[in-house]
């Protein structure tokens, strides 16, 4: 946490970025997980153009000076951005003292029955103070319950049957449908109304859906026109 980086006289201790394990390359991914990252990762980008925020999926994040890093599936940071020069020690990954706060929302995503991994991150989250942790289920290695949502609530998590993620204005779906030529179930971001956050390829199609239609209503005005006698080219 920021307040644990306070060193005697009051002065904040900034830790030396060139000293810190960035990344170390190693795939820990599955062809399932990494889709379904970049569908919850490119949503908000194609979707939220006109708020600052910051999501990412597999970067780690420094929470506490001397520990390593936490690396959630994906995360959600608003009213941040990263620095103009990302490759940049300090600027390759999420320093928590640097941004000065953690991510309001970080989704893990579960691919098999060890769950302990997910409880001693729910501690984490939790002394890190991140609104939600949200646990995704899809082969229900866990358990019957698919979607495990966590609220931060004073100093502790607690489980919460809701899925619209108040503080962060967005909510959490359940949906069938098909992403990147794959027909499968998903987790996604949505508006309050349960409207979807569009990927890029989804707002293309309903633009060129839009300006079909409008172009049958100006056919069909012109023909109606046209059968009263009125040529529309002289309108």
């Amino acid at each position: 946490m920021i307040e644990q980086l306070l060193v005697d006289n009051d002065n904040y201790y900034v830790p030396d970025a060139n000293q810190l394990i960035t990344e170390d390359d190693t795939p820990v991914d599955n062809f399932a997980s990494a889709k379904q990252q970049r569908l919850l990762v490119t949503t908000v980008y194609s979707s939220l153009q006109n708020q600052t925020f910051l999501a990412e999926a597999n970067v780690g994040i420094f929470h506490t000076y001397k520990q390593p890093a936490i690396v959630p599936d994906i995360f959600l940071s608003f009213n941040v951005q990263v620095p103009k020069n990302w490759w940049e020690k300090q600027n390759r990954c999420y320093l928590v003292w640097e941004f000065g706060k953690p991510p309001e929302v970080v989704i893990e995503i579960v691919p098999n029955k060890e769950d302990d991994e997910l409880e001693k991150k729910l501690k984490i989250y939790e002394r890190m103070r991140v609104s939600y942790y949200i646990v995704y289920d899809p082969s229900q290695q866990l358990g019957e319950q698919i979607l495990r949502v966590y609220e931060l609530r004073g100093m502790r998590y607690f489980a919460t049957t809701k899925t619209w993620l108040e503080q962060v204005g967005l909510g959490l779906v359940l949906w069938q449908g098909e992403f990147e030529g794959r027909q499968d179930n998903w987790l996604r971001w949505c508006h309050q109304d349960g409207n979807l956050l569009l990927t890029g390829d989804e707002r293309a199609a309903q633009e060129r859906l839009e300006k079909e239609q409008a172009l049958q209503r100006a056919q069909q005005l012109a023909e109606r026109l046209r059968a009263m006698g009125v040529d529309p080219n002289t309108l």
